[in-house]
């Protein structure tokens, strides 16, 4: 075996919880070694919803990032439509951004390349275990491992994590329209069709606007249709509802998998940790996966740095501390909202009490859980609706 680099940390996969791991071992350890992997070259479009939550923001604030996003206009009113047709709109607590990831990712990797990390444009393609260390493609000698290559992580297969059943597996469509300079207004509309499916329009700032659709894989496999014809064609019928005027030429148009937290694997094995996508972290109520992404690179990075025996002991009681109540809750509530009637009846609540509509953001683009009272408290319209 031919053997020419030896690093504390090897991350594979550049996208943000990659560069959020890589960014975090450095500031723990500014001596430690960090090769950061990746088989693009940045900037580099990736297809998602762009919504960067307050939530989020917490995080890059604690990888020493805080005024990364200041020269982007935050949008800070949130617009829902339920299958059934309740609507609210409300003004966010927090105010979220929408930020390409084009733009996004790129400063990320920056970032981490500025704090002493060498990035590599690399595609993976072995590992091997040697003693208390992994070997990348025989050459590439890592303490521990975080593979945070996506939905479609290579490294995920060859630690021999099966891929997200398709059950747990949503997808979407989305592509960029032009929009109002002003318009200022995440607007999320469901589909009753085929649900759960929801499409949505997130403007960036600058007169332009992340559109996009997405549903369940089994949901679209059952049109008999192809996919490009179901995605495509039902944003263009959505876009109507979510835009207050009617779009121009709707540009960009990619379709991505979303690997959902519902079916979520062990988050790795020996010393390789899985994060962001690759961990199937997505929320299943929203899609929204940037915050689990940070998160989950920054726990990764300290239980590599913090506890280099046994990294994955130490990941696995960092994700329970952080998110083991919050998935939980979101599994129960994607449970209940195969019942389009149950999402009616949390939209109608949250449009009467702020409190709900607050704690709705939190669960879907947070770690929020749900207290009891507010919970019967949708429950009970539920059952008013459905008599």
């Amino acid at each position: 075996m031919n053997v020419d680099d030896v690093w504390d940390l090897v991350v594979v996969g550049a996208g943000p919880a990659g560069s959020a791991a890589a960014l975090r071992a450095r500031q723990l350890d500014p001596g430690c070694r960090v090769l950061l992997l990746d088989r693009a070259a940045f900037p580099r479009d990736k297809p998602c919803g762009d919504g960067i939550a307050a939530h989020a923001r917490q995080e890059l604030a604690l990888l020493g990032l805080p005024g990364l996003l200041d020269d982007h206009r935050p949008t800070p009113r949130l617009s829902v439509t339920s299958p059934g047709g309740a609507h609210v709109s409300a003004v966010v607590a927090r105010p979220n951004h929408v930020v390409p990831r084009r733009v996004f990712d790129a400063r990320l990797v920056e970032a981490a390349r500025a704090r002493g990390v060498e990035v590599r444009r690399h595609r993976v393609r072995t590992l091997t275990a040697l003693g208390g260390h992994v070997v990348v493609d025989g050459h590439l000698v890592a303490r521990t491992v975080v593979a945070a290559d996506g939905a479609n992580s290579a490294v995920r297969r060859l630690i021999g994590v099966p891929p997200s059943p398709d059950r747990h597996t949503a997808i979407a469509v989305r592509g960029y329209a032009d929009v109002p300079p002003d318009d200022d207004v995440q607007v999320i509309v469901m589909q009753s069709e085929a649900w759960p499916a929801y499409g949505w329009s997130f403007p960036v700032g600058d007169g332009t606007a992340n559109v996009g659709y997405g549903l369940l894989l089994p949901r679209m496999r059952e049109t008999g249709l192809p996919g490009r014809e179901v995605l495509h064609g039902r944003l263009a019928r959505l876009l109507p509802e979510m835009m207050e005027s009617p779009p121009g030429e709707v540009r960009d148009l990619r379709a991505h998998h979303l690997p959902l937290s519902s079916g979520r694997p062990v988050p790795g094995a020996g010393r390789v940790l899985l994060a962001g996508d690759a961990a199937s972290l997505i929320n299943p109520l929203t899609g929204e996966g940037i915050y689990y992404a940070l998160l989950s690179g920054r726990l990764a990075a300290e239980a590599a740095i913090g506890s280099p025996d046994d990294p994955l002991r130490a990941y696995r009681r960092g994700l329970r501390r952080a998110l083991g109540r919050h998935l939980r809750t979101t599994d129960a509530l994607a449970l209940a909202a195969r019942s389009p009637g149950f999402i009616d009846a949390a939209i109608d609540v949250a449009a009467r009490r702020t409190e709900v509509f607050d704690l709705l953001v939190d669960v879907g683009l947070g770690a929020g859980t749900v207290p009891p009272r507010l919970a019967a408290a949708v429950a009970l319209r539920w059952l008013k609706n459905l008599t």
